[in-house]
């Protein structure tokens, strides 16, 4: 399975086929934290925060599957902020029966395009 690009992320912004899943901590999530490097704080619209440390937390796939709240088969973009903690979300994510795929860019590549909207609750 391919990496997910900007460009399609983009397009697909607000598909409901695509879940989305943001592995970062609630504090990057909602922006209160974040890295100094990146522009923006706070996370892509439509995403959901379930943090890497709760998916690797998970003893089965069964209690990924409570955590991520989607049916099997779902289609799943993971990211965080460089495409590294996505990375392993993703091979779990595959391992339980999910259509993952990891957007590489992430948090680190969105908040570089001031034309890309961002939430943040900080």
């Amino acid at each position: 399975m391919v990496d997910v690009t900007l460009a399609e992320l983009r397009e697909r912004l607000g598909d409901d086929e695509l879940t989305l899943i943001d592995v970062r901590t609630p504090h990057e999530f909602d922006g209160a934290a974040g890295a100094h490097c990146d522009p923006r704080q706070g996370h892509i619209p439509g995403a959901v925060n379930v943090p890497l440390q709760r998916i690797f937390a998970c003893h089965d796939a069964e209690q990924v599957r409570a955590l991520v709240d989607r049916p099997t088969g779902a289609e799943i973009v993971a990211y965080c902020h460089s495409g590294s903690r996505s990375a392993y979300a993703v091979q779990v994510l595959r391992e339980v029966g999910y259509e993952a795929r990891n957007y590489v860019g992430s948090w680190h590549e969105w908040s570089r395009d001031p034309s890309l909207p961002a939430e943040s609750r900080g």
